[in-house]
């Protein structure tokens, strides 16, 4: 019977964990072709941005990865922003953004620029 009830206290906790973790919502991205200057929102709603939050974004340029940013807590409840130079980007190109978090989940949006 004890074992049972640690079973049942341990699934309960994984499925609360779990209940909490979510891949980022959405991602939003720009890029200014004149300034090379790429900004993506990504949408992650949390309660504690300290806790929970987008940990690690991935930036890429043609299906290779260019810029990888550790992040140590979101800039809010609802998303973080970054902003990247991307001095080797041109019209055409595609440029993808990963967002991780740091529970459990990803979530990548890609862009053509023009």
């Amino acid at each position: 019977m004890k074992k049972l009830a640690v079973f049942f206290l341990l699934f309960l906790t994984v499925a609360v964990f779990n209940a909490t973790a979510h891949p980022p919502s959405d991602i939003k991205i720009t890029f200014d072709p004149a300034t090379k200057m790429l900004e993506a929102i990504i949408f992650h709603d949390v309660n504690n941005p300290a806790q929970h939050f987008i940990k690690k974004v991935d930036i890429g340029l043609n299906g290779h990865e260019v810029v990888s940013q550790s992040i140590s807590r979101q800039d809010n409840n609802e998303s973080q922003t970054v902003r990247v130079l991307i001095p080797d980007a041109k019209i055409g190109d595609v440029l993808s953004v990963e967002g991780y978090c740091s529970i459990s989940g990803k979530l990548e949006k890609e862009l053509k620029a023009v």
